[in-house]
C-alpha cells in the first residue's frame, strides 16, 4: 500500500539535503564548537554557515539569530524574557487560537499574578486590529501572536500588528512555527521584536529552532550558560543546526514557486471534496490562508473517525495539533471560531508539502470518497436517522 502523508503542520519529512549536509558532524567532524582545538574548527565553521542561511530567510543579521531545540522553547524565552525585562508589566495579549504552548503558558502565568488578554477571532478565523488596539495597556509587556493558525492555516495581519505594537511602545512576539520556510517575513522591513519557530515544520529535524532577537533587546537568558553569546547555555547541537541551515537555504530558494505550487494541490484538493461532499465547509476558508493548509468540516460525521479510517487506507491526516490529537474535546482553534461543537467535531485537517503531488491529491479524493460512504450510516445513526 503507497503511503501518502498530508500532516506536514504537525511534522514534515527531513529535505534529502538536510540530511547529506548533516552527515558529516554526526561522524568525522564531531568536535564540540566551542571547544579549543582543531576537533572545533570544523564544527564551528558549519554553525556560522547554518546561522547565515537560518538569517537569510527572515533578511536578519546572523548575530540576531540564537539556536534553540524548538519552537515550545523559543516562545517561553520571548514571553518569560519580555515580563524579566520590565517587571512593572504584568499584562500580556494573545489570542485565543493560539499554539497550546501559548495557550499554557499564558495560563500558568496567569497564576502567578500576571493578566492576559486573550483576543477573539471572527468566523473565518480572522484576527480584527481594532480588537488589539483596544487591548493594549499602559502596563502590557508583550503582545505575542501567531502568522499563521496551525488549524485553519488562517494568517493574521503581522505586518499591521507590528507597526501597532511599535507605535505603542510594546513588545511584539511572533510564533512563526508555520509560516517559517513557507510565506516571506523580511524582518528588515517589519518592526518585530521576537519571533520563534521549529525546523521540524519545514524539512529540517526534530529538536531544533530558533529565536530571533532584535539587535538591541536585551532579553535574559533562559538557560544559562556560555554557548549562544552567553544568552543560551547548552553545548550546540552540530548535526541539527546544520540540518536547519540547509532547510533554510532551499526555502530561500523555492520559496514563491513551491508556495504557489502547494496552493494548487490544496485547492484541487478542497474542490474533488466539494464534489463528491457538497456539504463539506472549509473552515476559514474566506480568509488569507496558508498555501498548505485544508481545513475541512464534514457535517454529520466524526473527524476523528475518518482520520482513522484513512490512515487504514495510508493517508496521513489530523483532527488539529499533534499535541493535542486524540483528546476528547473539540478544537479550541474552532470553537473561538464560533463553529458549533458537532461542525468542530467533523473537522479534519489535510496539510501539504512541495514533495506531495497531483497523483497523491486524487488518490486521497478516491480514498475519501470510500471512508465516507463506509462511514454514512455510522453518520445516520448519530443523527438518529
Amino acid at each position: 500500500m503507497a503511503l501518502i502523508y498530508f500532516d506536514h503542520n504537525a511534522t514534515t519529512p527531513l529535505a534529502p539535503e538536510a540530511l547529506e549536509a548533516m552527515l558529516p558532524y554526526l561522524r568525522e567532524a564531531f568536535g564540540n564548537p566551542s571547544s579549543p582545538h582543531r576537533f572545533a574548527e570544523a564544527p564551528a565553521a558549519a554553525v556560522r554557515t547554518a546561522r547565515s542561511q537560518v538569517a537569510a530567510l527572515f533578511n536578519v543579521p546572523a548575530k540576531d539569530l540564537h539556536f534553540t531545540s524548538g519552537a515550545t522553547e523559543s516562545i517561553h524565552w520571548a514571553v518569560q524574557g519580555a515580563l524579566a525585562l520590565h517587571p512593572e508589566r504584568r499584562h500580556l495579549i494573545t489570542s485565543a487560537v493560539e499554539h497550546p504552548a501559548v495557550l499554557k503558558l499564558c495560563r500558568h502565568l496567569e497564576q502567578q499574578g500576571v493578566a492576559v488578554t486573550y483576543l477573539p477571532v471572527d468566523r473565518e478565523g480572522r484576527l480584527r486590529l481594532h480588537y488589539l488596539e483596544a487591548a493594549l495597556r499602559p502596563d502590557t509587556a508583550l503582545v505575542s501572536l501567531m502568522a499563521a493558525n496551525n488549524e485553519t492555516g488562517v494568517l493574521f495581519p503581522i505586518e499591521q500588528i507590528a507597526e501597532l505594537t511599535r507605535a505603542r511602545g510594546v513588545l511584539f512576539h511572533v510564533d512563526a512555527a508555520q509560516t517559517a520556510g513557507k510565506q516571506p517575513l523580511d524582518l528588515a522591513r517589519v518592526p518585530i521584536d521576537l519571533l520563534s519557530f521549529s525546523g521540524h515544520k519545514l524539512h529540517a529535524p526534530k529538536g531544533i529552532g530558533a529565536l530571533y532577537i532584535r539587535s538591541g533587546l536585551n532579553l535574559p537568558p533562559l538557560f544559562f550558560g556560555t554557548q549562544e553569546r552567553g544568552r543560551r547555555g547548552g553545548s550546540l547541537n552540530v548535526p541539527a543546526i546544520v540540518g536547519l541551515g540547509e532547510a533554510c537555504r532551499l526555502a530561500v530558494a523555492s520559496l514563491d514557486g513551491s508556495s504557489a505550487a502547494v496552493a494548487a494541490l490544496r485547492d484541487r484538493f478542497e474542490a474533488g471534496v466539494r464534489a463528491l461532499f457538497p456539504a463539506a465547509r472549509i473552515n476559514g476558508g474566506a480568509a488569507e490562508r496558508l498555501a498548505g493548509t485544508s481545513n475541512i468540516g464534514f457535517p454529520g460525521y466524526d473527524g476523528e473517525a475518518i482520520v482513522q479510517r484513512l490512515d487504514r487506507a495510508g493517508i496521513a491526516a489530523a483532527n488539529g495539533a499533534a499535541c493535542v490529537a486524540g483528546g476528547s474535546q473539540a478544537s479550541h482553534v474552532l470553537m473561538a471560531m464560533h463553529k458549533d461543537e458537532a461542525l468542530a467535531n467533523s473537522a479534519v485537517r489535510f496539510s501539504f508539502s512541495r514533495y506531495n503531488t497531483t497523483a497523491e491529491v486524487d488518490e486521497a479524493l478516491a480514498a475519501l470518497a470510500h471512508v465516507l460512504s463506509t462511514l454514512a450510516p455510522e453518520a445516520a445513526a448519530a443523527q438518529g436517522g
